[in-house]
């Protein structure tokens, strides 16, 4: 390494290395913002300059993820994965599926192999802020059983929604991340159309 890095600047580098790795995503600015207590996200953007400036972290604007590690760009590998319309992050309500193109995803970030089957999901909604999951994002869903917790998009009762699913006592339901919104309790069934993979989050790192 060229220029060595400060305290904060290696403890910033270890946050979004463990954020990798545990949510398959890079944390956005106002995420780092509030885990630092920066004032302003614009602080969080001077110290990601500066991580870039000595070398640590490449920032590529446009893309699905725009803070990755120079050795992630040896092993980049971008497929196309279809949109399949939008769901809500709210109440759950009919939904008709319909492709709106695709996004472009580096599948390594998200820790998925080639073969997966995968689409995406524009959300409504703010029932999942909580799990940093806003009105506006795109979010990328694998078809595979769900485990307890994961974020699923689910039809529920016949109606379709985002939400966090969990088992207690061998009965499935679902969670909102927002305390203004109820848990789904299914009448009759639940069934879970895909996990959430990843995550983009548009006009923000």
């Amino acid at each position: 390494m060229a220029e060595k890095i400060t305290k904060r600047q290696q403890e910033l580098l270890d946050f979004l290395r463990r954020s990798q790795n545990e949510n398959g995503l890079m944390p956005s600015t106002r995420e780092i913002q509030a885990h630092f207590g920066f004032a302003s996200q614009t602080a969080a953007m001077s110290h990601l300059r500066a991580l870039e400036r000595k070398g640590v972290i490449v920032r590529l604007p446009g893309k699905a993820r725009a803070v990755v590690f120079p050795e992630d760009l040896e092993r980049e590998e971008v497929v196309d994965i279809p949109i399949f319309g939008s769901i809500a992050a709210g109440m759950a309500e009919t939904v008709e599926a319909s492709r709106e193109g695709c996004v472009s995803i580096d599948i390594a970030s998200l820790g998925i192999p080639r073969n997966a089957r995968t689409f995406a999901l524009k959300v409504r909604g703010e029932s999942m802020i909580d799990a940093h999951i806003c009105d506006g994002d795109t979010v990328i869903l694998e078809f595979r059983e769900p485990r307890h917790m994961d974020i699923v998009a689910a039809l529920i009762d016949g109606e379709t929604t985002l939400k966090r699913f969990v088992m207690e006592n061998g009965r499935p339901y679902l969670h909102a991340e927002n305390v203004n919104f109820p848990d789904i309790i299914p009448a009759r069934e639940l069934v879970v159309q895909g996990v959430v993979v990843g995550l983009l989050r548009t006009g923000r790192i």
